[in-house]
């Protein structure tokens, strides 16, 4: 076993009295089994994460009951919905590398032989799925779950974008006081990551697809039983990996990212996606060609709109028939490889063989899809040549070609003040800036402006462009991870005000009606970008983060080195 090098052997009686002082051995035979790492994040000050302590006691005995010893062990966590709309968004992005770099200190420093991981939340199910495949032992995934919906005081159905968009319709004089603190105090009704498709729900969903959760991990409630019983049951998974040695690189191959964005786009997913599934990626040793991701689109159906996309939540997909209902359908479909392994035991197809769509009201199958084509799509164009995200589930089915005037903003918070203070109006552009992963730093998320803009009324009139990113909570036309960024020298910071650019959702164009010679000319004014923090973890983050087009990881060894030269 691989903790056999923290306790076999006389040298290792040091090791083995301090393990013996933990407490979690319960009899001498202890010694002798698999040592499993519980990894939690279990945060107060996050709705989706202040029951994990509870779900980890879970799966601490479970474990024990299946054969091995666990040791629960904490990560970090941010919630991007706290954070959102002021400085603090810069930590969110910059977190996923904490969670991945705690991970695996504590997995490698203690020699675990299998590692159980409970994320929820945002930066954590990406940040422990990069450690996964970084430390590379057995491995399973098994979220705290969603979050119920909110009901407002007439019966509306909510999630926490209902509340950023109520904002921005009370600013504009749609919604009283009274309606906005009764969908503040009902949107979020307890524990659980938030009801509808944000960036945590698309996550926790995709380690289905990827093999290392068991089927309705994704839509399984916080607060149900199934929740609790579907810990215990992957613990037992846990130790037959372990037994097996089957490790996430024998899961994660270059057709799983290819079915992760498969039912990323027929679930309408968050494009955090994209940036998250490509740092996997990285992470598993795959070169991933951004163009693979417009051709799983086309023959992928959208089939599903769950929140901010409808009124849906991720208990009505769960009550529907879940994921695995998805998957089975795209798998017939022929559109996702149903013969990859899992952590199941059992191929992707026998995972999900008898799931159906209960509910086609909620999961369209695929002959009524709300699309032909998945719901993300890769724009490339002179302002992102190394591409940018939309979420076109998101936009409104009668926009395919979007031509507007550029109104350019340096930051976020300048960008809000115009879209609130009525400067920004129907045929605009709005340009954010150098809030990219170097540039912000740390990538911050638009909810605020997009959700402004919903709210005014404006989401088909209104586009808006930035190399930062948006909420899974965003919609409308909005345009992310724009790359090379800003701050990199990208072409997004050559335009002004009253450009003219073109949106075309059908030919996946993003571009900047201005001849050549004219963006030469203002390339050679542009000054070199001077960092917005210079010490501590940001600065150190600023200057060693990748593009977004690359999953927005730090750079390696290899890469530093070369930039030395």
């Amino acid at each position: 076993m691989r903790s056999d090098i923290v306790k076999k052997g006389v040298d290792k009686a040091p090791h083995r009295s301090l393990i013996r002082a933990t407490g979690k051995l319960h009899s001498e035979a202890d010694m002798e089994k698999p040592f499993i790492g519980i990894c939690t994040a279990q945060v107060d000050i996050i709705p989706g994460h202040v029951h994990l302590h509870e779900l980890a006691e879970v799966a601490a005995q479970a474990v024990r009951e299946a054969g091995g010893v666990p040791f629960i062990f904490n990560t970090i966590g941010i919630c991007d919905g706290i954070a959102m709309g002021h400085p603090g968004m810069r930590y969110s992005l910059p977190s996923r590398e904490l969670i991945a770099d705690s991970a695996e200190s504590m997995i490698n420093a203690h020699c675990f032989d299998g590692v159980f991981y409970i994320p929820n939340c945002d930066k954590i199910v990406p940040g422990m799925l990069m450690a996964s495949v970084r430390t590379n032992i057995p491995s399973i995934f098994c979220s705290g779950g969603p979050m119920q919906a909110g009901i407002s005081s007439d019966g509306k159905q909510l999630t926490l974008s209902s509340v950023f968009e109520a904002v921005g319709a009370y600013k504009e004089g749609k919604m009283s006081a009274e309606t906005l603190q009764d969908y503040e105090e009902n949107a979020c009704p307890g524990c659980g990551s938030c009801a509808g498709m944000f960036t945590a729900n698309s996550m926790n969903c995709l380690t289905e697809i990827m093999g290392m959760a068991l089927p309705f991990n994704g839509t399984t409630l916080a607060v149900s039983p199934q929740r609790r019983e579907l810990i215990k049951k992957s613990a037992s998974k846990l130790l037959q990996l372990v037994a097996a040695n089957i490790c996430p690189r024998d899961i994660i191959k270059e057709e799983t990212i290819d079915d992760c964005f498969a039912l990323d786009m027929a679930m309408g997913g968050s494009t955090n996606t994209v940036l998250h599934t490509l740092a996997i990626a990285t992470e598993a040793g795959i070169t991933y060609n951004l163009e693979r991701i417009n051709q799983t689109a086309e023959k992928v159906p959208y089939l599903t709109k769950i929140s901010p996309s409808s009124t849906a939540t991720l208990e009505d997909v769960h009550r529907a028939g879940g994921i695995p209902a998805i998957i089975h359908a795209l798998i017939e479909l022929g559109s996702v490889s149903g013969e990859r392994p899992t952590v199941n035991g059992t191929s992707l197809k026998a995972s999900v063989a008898a799931c159906q769509i209960l509910d086609e009201s909620i999961i369209h199958r695929p002959e009524n899809a709300y699309s032909a084509v998945g719901g993300l799509s890769i724009l490339h164009g002179n302002i992102a040549q190394d591409g940018a995200v939309i979420k076109a589930g998101g936009v409104d089915p009668s926009i395919k070609v979007f031509r507007g005037k550029a109104l350019c903003y340096d930051s976020q918070e300048a960008a809000v003040e115009a879209i609130d203070s009525q400067i920004v109006r129907a045929g605009h552009v709005v340009i954010i800036r150098y809030e990219g992963p170097k540039g912000g730093p740390g990538m911050v998320e638009m909810l605020a402006p997009t959700s402004s803009i919903i709210g005014r009324g404006l989401g088909k009139e209104v586009a808006l462009i930035t190399d930062g990113r948006f909420s899974g909570a965003s919609r409308g036309i909005s345009i992310g991870h724009v790359s090379p960024e800003a701050a990199a020298g990208g072409a997004i910071a050559l335009i002004e005000d009253g450009d003219e650019i073109e949106i075309d959702l059908p030919n996946r164009s993003l571009n900047l009606l201005v001849e050549d010679n004219v963006l030469e000319a203002r390339r050679k004014k542009i000054r070199p970008f001077a960092p917005k923090i210079k010490t501590g973890w940001l600065a150190r983050y600023s200057a060693l983060v990748t593009s977004a087009n690359t999953g927005g990881v730090m750079k390696s060894f290899d890469e530093i080195m070369r930039d030395r030269k």
